[in-house]
């Protein structure tokens, strides 16, 4: 799993499972909430690379678009 904060652009305007819910929406990409690990994990999103190269780099590109 990887632990990365959001982009800070997003942060104090949504939560990280506001967060995680938009990119579900924009990009078809899951990824947890850091809330849901706790407090502590608010401002992160915990992803899991359980996939192969290339379904993670199109999970990449995804959220890029997402993201413009």
């Amino acid at each position: 799993f990887v632990w990365a904060r959001y982009p800070e652009a997003y942060q104090g305007k949504m939560s990280t499972l506001d967060f995680s819910l938009m990119l579900l929406d924009k990009a078809d990409v899951a990824v947890s909430p850091g809330s849901a690990f706790g407090p502590a994990g608010e401002g992160y999103v915990r992803m899991s690379l359980v996939e192969n190269e290339e379904r993670l780099a199109e999970a990449v590109r995804r959220i890029g678009a997402a993201l413009k």
